[in-house]
């Protein structure tokens, strides 16, 4: 993976997201929402609901909340309709950007994830213009410090288990995997004893987009601003932010 920690530049959103427990709460439970609606309400027969309620605990949401996310979704009285939709479009120093929501108004939606944009040096592009520079990935992170594995090891048992490729940086071992493996691939490495930093099906960029400046500042600006959508509930961006690292 180039030598490049993907993982550092999603932890890092997420970490600035956790900061804000009672949104991200909020999010959690309408993913929750929607995969029961869609898969059912038992977590063991709908893999995507269980997949959110991992996220959801990882977040330290707590269980009450997660039980009425599903109790709202499977009972007969709710009639609430999410959609997904999904955005794309350019940041300041041309950093692409895709934005996934889920929302009961697209009017509402869309009028205030192009604002967000516009106001800070970005712009809207049309479906597909910066898609093509993400690939959908699982993605396993473990923890170094939680786990005494030889690197080698690990990999092994990663490339054995279905993985595609792993890469390890000073805090974490980064297991990627193709989308429809994800689950077969958790699931083995669970039994070896491993447990997870985070767990995901993601879109990683193929290249990254370094900025400086103000243009550093405005694209993070306009992360935040989507961030405190209440329809966002992901963000894709190739901006390089190792550069924050040093800051």
């Amino acid at each position: 993976m180039a030598g490049h920690s993907k993982w550092k530049n999603i932890q890092r959103r997420k970490n600035a997201q956790d900061a804000k427990r009672g949104k991200l709460f909020m999010k959690l439970a309408k993913e929750i929402y929607v995969a029961a609606k869609n898969g059912g309400g038992d977590p063991a027969a709908n893999p995507s609901l269980r997949l959110v309620i991992e996220k959801a605990k990882a977040a330290n949401m707590p269980s009450e909340n997660i039980e009425r996310a599903i109790k709202k979704a499977t009972g007969n009285q709710e009639h609430t309709h999410y959609e997904e939709i999904r955005y794309e479009g350019y940041g300041p120093g041309g950093v692409a950007v895709m934005v996934v929501c889920l929302t009961d108004n697209k009017n509402r939606t869309a009028a205030n994830v192009r604002a967000a944009f516009s106001k800070n040096g970005g712009n809207l592009g049309e479906t597909g213009c910066v898609s093509y520079l993400f690939e959908r990935k699982g993605l396993l992170v473990i923890d170094r410090g939680e786990h005494d594995v030889d690197e080698d090891e690990l990999l092994l048992l990663a490339i054995e288990a279905g993985a595609e490729e792993m890469e390890t940086t000073d805090e974490s071992f980064e297991v990627y995997t193709a989308p429809e493996s994800f689950e077969a691939v958790k699931e083995q490495l669970e039994q070896q004893g491993f447990t997870f930093a985070s767990a995901e099906i993601t879109m990683i960029p193929q290249t990254y987009t370094a900025l400086s400046g103000d243009e550093l500042k405005k694209m993070l600006k306009l992360i935040d601003t989507l961030e405190d959508d209440d329809d966002v509930q992901d963000i894709y961006h190739n901006l390089d932010e190792s550069v924050l690292d040093e800051a």
